[in-house]
């Protein structure tokens, strides 16, 4: 099965969902974000790159189609080649270049959990597209449990697992020389986020894991999120406080003994998502969740 030849994961305003996409098209754009730490945006995920003395060290790598961008990109940033990628998690939007990078030499690194979805067959809870297992030349070589530790490009690079949330294979990873944090999906800048519940996601554990991360970081550090513009922990919080509100009115209704079908007509995330088929199936996902 040819790999990638659909569109980026979300959920409600995230663009290119559940249609194909003309690669040829997509541009890869970068963004400066310390003298050693970019971000790529194209299609997919937003991918974090390091450079230094010591190579290049890259989170997530999108699309296979667009690699070859990617590494245009990169190159002109450095000379050196692409040394690890690490995955933030295993959905096709973020990972579906891992066998490109792995057959040029690159060093594949995931929280385990990832690793043991992309040996077999999935299926990604929101649009109900198949994801094939990787050739093991694109599976995860390195893989931990919690957490560990790059030294590279001067800088100390924690890659941490804060427990399922977007999945049950999510990794964040903090440069915590130039504090700047890749969060992958765990957060993101487009409206109600993707829990894949059946897949190991859960509502709880991403508003846990996202208390742990701003305990984790500062008012200063940078946050490039899995989709959507730089950020703070401001806008982190503010995330936050958005699902533990609507996990609130969730709860409420539940425990008043209130169907599906009522508590999706009341709109929970009201202030937060219209009405929409799209607010309908996050908060269906959601209600089974809790209740």
């Amino acid at each position: 099965m040819t790999r990638a030849t659909t569109a980026v994961l979300g959920i409600l305003v995230c663009p290119g969902l559940g249609s194909s996409q003309d690669f040829d098209n997509i541009q890869i754009e970068t963004t400066r974000v310390t003298e050693s730490i970019y971000m790529l945006q194209g299609s997919g995920g937003n991918i974090a790159v390091s450079i230094g003395d010591d190579g290049t060290f890259i989170v997530d790598d999108q699309f296979a189609p667009l690699t070859d961008k990617i590494v245009a990109a990169i190159a002109e940033l450095t000379d050196h080649q692409v040394d690890f990628v690490v995955n933030s998690h295993w959905h096709y939007d973020h990972t579906d270049g891992n066998e490109n990078f792995g057959r040029a030499g690159a060093l594949i690194v995931a929280q385990d959990n990832s690793r043991r979805r992309m040996e077999t067959d999935q299926i990604i809870s929101l649009n109900g597209r198949a994801q094939p297992p990787y050739a093991e030349v694109g599976l995860p070589k390195i893989t931990f449990l919690e957490s560990m530790r790059f030294y590279y490009n001067d800088d100390v690079v924690d890659v941490i697992h804060t427990g399922p949330g977007h999945t049950d294979g999510d990794a964040q990873v903090y440069f915590r020389d130039s504090n700047v944090i890749h969060t992958g999906d765990m957060f993101v800048r487009y409206g109600l986020p993707f829990i894949d519940q059946p897949n190991g996601g859960s509502m709880d554990g991403m508003i846990d894991a996202l208390w742990s991360l701003a305990g984790l970081i500062d008012d200063d550090t940078i946050i490039i999120p899995g989709h959507g513009q730089l950020s703070t922990r401001t806008d982190l919080l503010e995330f936050r406080s958005m699902l533990t509100t609507i996990r609130g009115r969730l709860r409420e209704q539940i425990a008043q003994g209130r169907t599906v079908d009522q508590v999706v007509a009341s709109n929970p995330a009201r202030g937060y998502a219209e009405p929409s088929a799209g607010t309908e199936r996050w908060l269906r996902a959601a209600y089974e969740e809790y209740r």
